[in-house]
């Protein structure tokens, strides 16, 4: 059973940081994307960020381009996203997401994936 589970979300000030964590579990060892997602209410579900466990491939939206790094941890199965220069507008529910074996292309779109985590806030003020 694949399981995703994010923290790491809360509350902060615009312009600070946030780091956040998806465990990953129940995933065969085989290469596939994983990305970050995020959902502001009343609105779509939008792609931020994604790479494949083997790191060959790594993408950005351009909204979070040079603000936000995505990295991996294959020995943990955890994937991280680390969040500088928060803006008001960064402000979402932020969902962590697998696509099946084998799949490696970064897909920008949520259904493209198979696996997703139950979500966590983040909240940045102004």
């Amino acid at each position: 059973q694949v399981q995703l589970v994010e923290s790491g979300g809360g509350l902060v000030q615009a312009g600070g940081s946030l780091r956040l964590s998806c465990a990953a579990s129940g995933l065969t060892s085989s290469d596939r994307a994983t990305g970050w997602f995020r959902q502001a209410p009343g609105k779509e579900r939008e792609f931020v960020s994604g790479l494949t466990w083997s790191g060959l491939r790594i993408t950005y939206a351009d909204s979070v381009k040079g603000r936000f790094t995505i990295s991996r941890d294959n020995a943990k199965n955890m994937v991280y996203l680390e969040m500088n220069s928060l803006k008001p507008e960064d402000t979402a529910e932020y969902y962590c997401a697998a696509r099946r074996s084998n799949l490696v292309i970064v897909s920008h779109t949520p259904a493209d994936y198979a696996y997703w985590g139950q979500g966590t806030q983040v909240t940045v003020s102004s």
